[in-house]
């Protein structure tokens, strides 16, 4: 069992030093703290509460890892997530990983540390926190984001499709100029809502204009919008590309005085609650059937730890309202 001395050990610090990077109880120099936690990856280090126990069982505890502020569709799958693993007999720990990887791997060394039967991940960036989880021998399934090349089970909705659905809807009302705002493209469904923006264009015989399509942090999404339509042939529709970027979207229609259905086009992924209420067309996308196969999975991966990694993908549903321009 790895304890904090061997950390220490391996970065030349004291055990002292280590406890504070850890817990985060005191600010440590940048060069030592990176030490650290090189050496805390590198042992597999998960803190004095599993070193402690040497109980071989399981704690019928799952835990779940993905960026909660300000995200609705987060919200509503930690609670389908949650519903899942009560039904299945486990209890669920949360943790909260900013969509940062220092945070993240913070996150999860907090879980490794509750003594977790296994992890399901929305992963912030690249590949690699699940390859470290797959070293570790951590039970892992990869979360609404299913990025390529893991070899990590990974449930999530099916976006290329969808995306391009949305935009030849566009296309057959009449629309040439339509624009795309996502979040950051290094996300795996950024990237693949982008991807079938573009094939979507193909598919009602527009042109890839780059100067339409805006992706960033989704808090930068009201001035993106604006840039957008400050354009000297501004979009005539736009399909936002998540519940949080189409608030900024709205807003940026709002301070313009442009009228949603009427003077611009809005379509957007994720049918967040107040969509309905606004008329607001969306892809809907099946977050109960998203938790309960992660769930699933991860219980049978749980079970059999050398099975080979399942990929699923689930279609959203597009939710036809006014936002689009149809009566």
């Amino acid at each position: 069992m790895v304890t904090m001395r061997d950390v220490a050990r391996l970065a030349g610090v004291s055990i002292t030093t280590v406890s504070h990077v850890v817990n985060d109880t005191r600010p440590v120099a940048a060069d030592t703290r990176d030490r650290v936690l090189a050496a805390v990856e590198q042992t597999g280090y998960t803190g004095d509460a599993i070193a402690r126990s040497l109980v071989t069982g399981g704690t019928r505890t799952l835990g779940l890892a993905l960026p909660l502020a300000g995200n609705p569709h987060a919200a509503a799958l930690t609670e389908a997530v949650e519903g899942a693993a009560t039904e299945a007999g486990y209890t669920l720990i949360l943790a909260d990983t900013h969509d940062e990887q220092r945070p993240e791997d913070t996150a999860l060394r907090a879980l490794r540390s509750r003594r977790v039967d296994g992890i399901l991940l929305t992963p912030a960036g690249a590949d690699g926190a699940a390859a470290e989880l797959r070293r570790l021998g951590v039970p892992t399934v990869l979360l609404d984001r299913v990025p390529e090349h893991t070899g990590a089970d990974q449930v999530g909705p099916e976006n290329v499709q969808a995306t391009s659905d949305l935009v030849r809807h566009l296309g057959d009302l009449g629309h040439r100029r339509i624009a795309m705002v996502t979040g950051p493209a290094a996300i795996s469904t950024s990237a693949e809502r982008l991807l079938g923006y573009r094939l979507g264009l193909g598919r009602a015989k527009l042109v890839w204009d780059p100067e339409l399509v805006a992706s960033g942090p989704a808090g930068a999404a009201t001035d993106e919008m604006a840039s957008l339509l400050d354009l000297p042939v501004p979009p005539t529709a736009v399909v936002a590309g998540d519940g949080v970027v189409l608030l900024g979207v709205l807003r940026a229609a709002q301070r313009l005085g442009l009228r949603v259905g009427k003077d611009l086009a809005v379509v957007a992924h994720d049918d967040v609650d107040w969509a309905e209420l606004l008329g607001i067309t969306t892809t809907a996308q099946p977050v109960e059937r998203i938790a309960t196969t992660a769930v699933r999975l991860l219980i049978e991966r749980i079970a059999e730890p050398d099975r080979p990694a399942s990929i699923v993908r689930i279609p959203p549903v597009m939710m036809h309202r006014q936002s689009c321009g149809c009566p």
